[in-house]
């Protein structure tokens, strides 16, 4: 299911439909927090160039993109009668291409968690095997594109928010340069770390996608004026020449044999079109680190973010006999225990006395992760490594914290991308026991067209262009 096929079949049939497999497949995902009405979309499209790059495409916002008049929940009871007054600058952005929202999808509560299982409405399930975890932040997003149900949707990746459940659900997960997108109207996890993502199952979608939503917007101070390429009508999977360097540390760590072999027969064929093919090796200390650097920066960034989310300014009120006692009931009843965790983890390290030993500390670390990528990538197109050592866990079995030495490394170091800025995009290579695997591409900054180009090649490669549960692997 791909971008074209979308515009040439009748608009309101392909919408309708899209929502009505929603609902079918709602009691077996659980991917969905909310359906939007679609019927003044569609009528609004007579306003519309019916040229328009995403006209009358059915698609998915992730539940922490404001859409004005839609309620927007993150997934958090705290926030369950928030109804945005204004869209989001990506939600503009989507309507002027013709874009029809049909539904917001369900994420970990407030983007903390990389399982999808802490939404207040119940974990979102793999379609691949509903016994299995969708990955998070933004697991509705993903299993509703990998089921077939849209051909786009929108997730936000702080640490690994996109780039993981693509993997586990073998379709393209997209995060673009910090800045690339603009970040108005989302609501924020880690601002330092946030970035606008989305989910695809094409690289010349992919490309489309984010011609329409990259460009500046003055209401986000961090969007970039760096012009927007042309990028789909650039790409060139001719990689002769490109110089592709394997993080050494991750493939080293990778302990499940099928994966690694499907790494290194993917390589071999990136060699026989022409790339270079060579290793790199990060400090073994900053790689260990990456997790902890993550959880100090990302949670004490939430904690200063969600602060208004205490019942009185904002979010859901829970009674009690003075103000202080309406915060803690509101933050107790509307938070979820992993949430509440977080929160404490970030109010400690903003402690005034715990600010330079924790906090700062934390952030040089941060800094010296960051030059070492700089360092690889300065003799390198792209550094790359599989996307997870294992295949999408079972529900039971899965958790958020890996801190075992080698899943340590192995699952934990696209954070280097969040850490850094850089773009950085993964993509099914194929498959084991029947569940998708992927690999994960890491570039220069702004050099999101070396992403399309090299997994252009890898696309042909594998055959696995327009990958979804639907199509017989």
């Amino acid at each position: 299911m791909d971008f074209e096929r979308a515009r040439i079949e009748d608009v309101e049939t392909r919408v309708k439909s899209a929502v009505e497999r929603a609902k079918e497949k709602q009691e077996e995902l659980n991917a969905v927090v909310s359906f939007v009405d679609v019927d003044s979309q569609l009528a609004d499209l007579a306003n519309k160039d019916p040229h328009a790059p995403l006209y009358g495409m059915p698609i998915v916002l992730k539940d922490n993109v404001n859409m004005k008049g839609v309620r927007t929940t993150a997934s958090s009871r705290i926030l369950d009668n928030y109804i945005p007054v204004y869209d989001a600058h990506i939600s503009e952005k989507l309507k002027e291409a013709g874009a029809i929202v049909i539904a917001k999808s369900s994420m970990d509560e407030l983007g903390m968690g990389g399982t999808n299982k802490n939404a207040y409405t119940g974990k979102v399930n793999n379609p691949w095997d509903t016994m299995r975890i969708s990955g998070g932040s933004s697991g509705g997003s993903a299993v509703l594109v990998a089921s077939g149900v849209v051909p786009f949707a929108i997730g936000t990746d702080t640490g690994d928010s996109v780039r993981k459940p693509a993997a586990y659900n073998g379709i393209i997960g997209m995060k673009p340069t910090y800045g690339r997108i603009s970040r108005y109207g989302i609501i924020p996890y880690a601002s330092s770390l946030d970035h606008v993502g989305y989910f695809t199952t094409a690289i010349e979608d992919a490309a489309v996608a984010l011609e329409v939503l990259a460009g500046r917007d003055d209401r986000d101070m961090t969007s970039s004026y760096e012009p927007v390429p042309n990028y789909a009508s650039d790409i060139n999977s001719d990689i002769k020449g490109k110089k592709i360097a394997i993080l050494d540390n991750v493939q080293e760590a990778i302990t499940n044999a099928e994966i690694k072999e499907n790494f290194d027969a993917l390589m071999k064929k990136l060699q026989a079109r022409g790339a270079i093919v060579e290793h790199v090796r990060f400090d073994d200390k900053l790689m260990r680190a990456m997790l902890p650097v993550y959880y100090i920066i990302a949670n004490a960034e939430a904690t200063a973010n969600h602060s208004n989310l205490d019942g009185i300014r904002f979010g859901m009120r829970e009674d009690g006999a003075s103000v202080e006692e309406v915060m803690i009931n509101s933050r107790t009843k509307g938070l979820c225990p992993y949430v509440r965790k977080r929160f404490v983890i970030g109010s400690y390290s903003l402690f005034e006395e715990n600010q330079e030993k924790i906090f700062r500390k934390a952030q040089k670390v941060r800094r010296l992760i960051v030059e070492e990528l700089k360092k690889a990538l300065a003799g390198y197109d792209i550094v790359i490594a599989s996307a997870s050592g294992m295949i999408a866990p079972k529900s039971e079995d899965s958790q958020d914290e890996h801190l075992s030495k080698d899943v340590l490394v192995a699952e934990n170091y696209m954070v280097m991308g969040n850490f850094s800025g850089y773009p950085s995009m993964s993509m099914p290579t194929g498959f084991v026991e029947g569940m998708p695997i992927g690999i994960n591409m890491t570039a220069k900054p702004f050099a999101e067209q070396t992403l399309f180009n090299i997994g252009k090649a890898i696309e042909e490669e594998t055959g696995l262009k327009g990958n979804d549960v639907e199509v017989d692997a």
